[in-house]
């Protein structure tokens, strides 16, 4: 893909150029990244690009046409949250990169969010890549940094004193994405605060800053709801489930809405068939499927291969879907002539006055395994890991 740009950076590559990337992006950050950082950006042809779009706009009007209600059956009872908004603050989707059956690389549909990603992280490592090798300035991302610094301004602050927003997580200093909340704390001037800082009073929520009491206006929520209750001994002030006056960014139930549960409901070329489970029907065949359980993180519980007997033995059914399975391309060539497949994850943010998302930024991940997770990659497996696509 882009055959100029990738010779050109095979051939600029070196290990103290990767070992300065890491660098810069750990000073810039504050702590150094923790999850496995690409040897490589991924590049990618301005026709996939308009594929990629393409596909996305068609989503996104297929579920902005879908009754609030259809959404509302997505949330799991013990998981909603009041004060629900009409849409979400953010909207995420994910593209394998694929080959066609007439032999075209194309983008399939894997997974969709209405969940914050690496939002101030991606900018970054953008900027950064290019900063280590300039010839990559000619294909970058064309939003200007300070553009991208006043979208996400706008939609996480809003008309808040910065002191009164915050980054909410569930212990912070241990999740992988670190690096993107000390970044993001540098941006937009907010603090990171975990959720078992938060106190209440009433219907009002503080964190403590140098011994102050401070009221928490609004959340820019990075908090996975469904999986606290997995957290042993978790003891908080706080609970989702109460209402409180805070302005969610973005609201809770958005999570369980824009997620898996709306795969068996969309239509598009780049949209790989889907079913519910309990609906799957007799006529297909169940190896050309994946299993995926409807709530979960990171790739949690998927089944690449499932059997019958494994269908079978599922309770709650409604609870998981069928995928068909869709092939990554391994087109993506490192310095010893070995290929990678990618995925790529479009980062959108959606205003609550606009009619459609905005897209800021996107994620690439890389793999040599089955799975686009580092974990099932060799150990000395090369171009693997979080990355970022230039479209030339």
């Amino acid at each position: 893909m882009i055959p100029k740009y990738r010779k050109q950076y095979n051939q600029e590559f070196s290990d103290e150029k990767y070992n300065q990337l890491k660098n810069i992006l750990a000073k810039k950050g504050g702590t150094a990244p923790t999850f496995r950082v690409s040897e490589s950006p991924i590049f990618l042809t301005k026709e996939f690009e308009n594929k990629l779009i393409d596909a996305s706009e068609s989503i996104i009007s297929q579920i902005k046409a879908m009754p609030a209600e259809l959404l509302q059956k997505a949330i799991p009872d013990n998981c909603r949250v009041p004060n629900d908004t009409d849409q979400p603050h953010f909207f995420t989707i994910d593209f394998g990169v694929c080959k066609s059956e007439n032999g075209e690389i194309e983008p399939q549909l894997i997974e969709l969010q209405a969940f914050p990603s690496l939002y101030a992280f991606q900018k970054v490592y953008e900027e950064t890549y290019c900063e280590v090798y300039p010839f990559l300035s000619e294909i970058k991302n064309p939003m200007p940094h300070e553009t991208f610094k006043n979208y996400l301004k706008e939609l996480i602050v809003g008309d808040e004193n910065p002191e009164n927003v915050i980054l909410l997580e569930i212990f912070p200093e241990k999740q992988k994405t670190a690096i993107d909340f000390t970044l993001t704390e540098k941006l937009l001037g907010i603090k990171t605060v975990c959720l078992t800082k938060v106190k209440k009073e009433g219907k009002k929520l503080y964190y403590e800053n140098n011994g102050n009491l401070v009221e928490i206006k609004r959340i820019y929520n990075r908090v996975i709801f469904d999986e606290l209750d997995n957290i042993p001994g978790l003891t908080t002030e706080f609970n989702f489930r109460e209402e409180v006056d805070v302005k969610w960014i973005t609201h809770p139930n958005w999570f369980f809405k824009i997620s898996k549960f709306l795969l068996p409901l969309l239509k598009h070329q780049f949209v790989p068939k889907s079913y519910f489970l309990h609906e799957f029907p007799e006529n297909e065949t169940l190896e050309d499927f994946v299993l995926k359980p409807l709530f979960s993180f990171a790739g949690s519980g998927v089944n690449l291969n499932p059997t019958k007997e494994v269908t079978d033995s599922i309770q709650d059914k409604e609870n998981y879907i069928l995928q068909r399975k869709v092939y990554y391309e391994p087109i993506f060539e490192d310095i010893n002539g070995e290929f990678s497949k990618a995925e790529i994850r479009l980062l959108y943010i959606w205003r609550e006055n606009d009619e459609r998302p905005v897209l800021l930024e996107n994620l690439g991940r890389m793999t040599k395994a089955a799975m686009v997770n580092v974990d099932f990659n060799k150990k000395d497996a090369i171009w693997i890991g979080s990355s970022n696509a230039f479209f030339g």
